[in-house]
C-alpha cells in the first residue's frame, strides 16, 4: 500500500492505496463517490468520464497512485457549477438522456467541450463525443443539449 495525497470535489483526501487500483474503484469503493460509472472498463465508453486537474480523464484506465497532488471532480463535485446546471437543464429539454447509465461522464465531456469550444458545431460535437457510448437514447438530443448551451454563452456575451 502506498500513501495518497490529493483533492477530490474540494476535499483533501489522505489514503493508502495499492499500486494497482484504479482511480475508479477508489472513489467508488473507498470514497463512496458512485456517480462515477464503470462500463467497459478499458476507457472505450467514456461512462467513468471525470476531471483531473481540470480535464477529461477516464478513471478506469487511471491509476489512483499517479493522482498524487492532483484535483481530482467527480460528477458529485459540479453541483454549484453553472455550466453544468446549464448542461443538465439542457440534458433535460432536450431528452438528451434515458437510463443516465452514461449520463455522468457525458456531462463532464459535454462541460469541456462547452468550455473549450465555444464555437464548436453540430460536426465538431460529435466528433468530441466520439468517445462517449450511449447505448439509449441516440446522440441527436444530445448534441443537441450541448449546441444550446454553447448558442446561450455565446449569445450572453455578445450581449455584453
Amino acid at each position: 500500500m502506498k500513501p495518497l495525497h490529493f483533492t477530490v470535489n474540494g476535499k483533501a483526501v489522505v489514503t493508502r492505496v495499492a499500486p494497482r487500483t484504479h482511480l475508479a474503484d477508489l472513489l467508488r469503493e473507498e470514497l463512496r463517490l458512485t456517480g462515477t460509472n464503470l462500463g467497459c472498463e478499458h476507457g472505450v465508453c467514456g461512462a467513468c468520464t471525470l476531471e483531473v486537474d481540470g480535464a477529461p480523464a477516464r478513471s478506469c484506465l487511471t491509476l489512483a497512485i499517479t493522482c498524487e497532488g492532483a484535483k481530482v471532480r467527480t460528477i458529485e463535485g459540479f453541483d454549484d457549477d453553472p455550466v453544468m446546471a446549464a448542461l443538465r437543464e439542457a440534458f433535460s429539454e432536450h431528452h438528451a438522456l434515458q437510463c443516465g447509465y452514461c449520463t455522468p461522464g457525458m456531462l463532464v465531456t459535454a462541460r469541456d467541450i462547452v468550455i473549450r469550444l465555444p464555437q464548436a458545431d453540430e460536426a465538431r460535437i460529435r466528433e468530441e463525443l466520439a468517445g462517449n457510448l450511449c447505448r439509449c437514447t441516440g446522440y441527436v438530443g444530445i448534441v443537441r443539449a450541448i449546441a444550446s448551451v454553447i448558442a446561450a454563452r455565446n449569445s450572453a456575451a455578445g450581449g455584453r
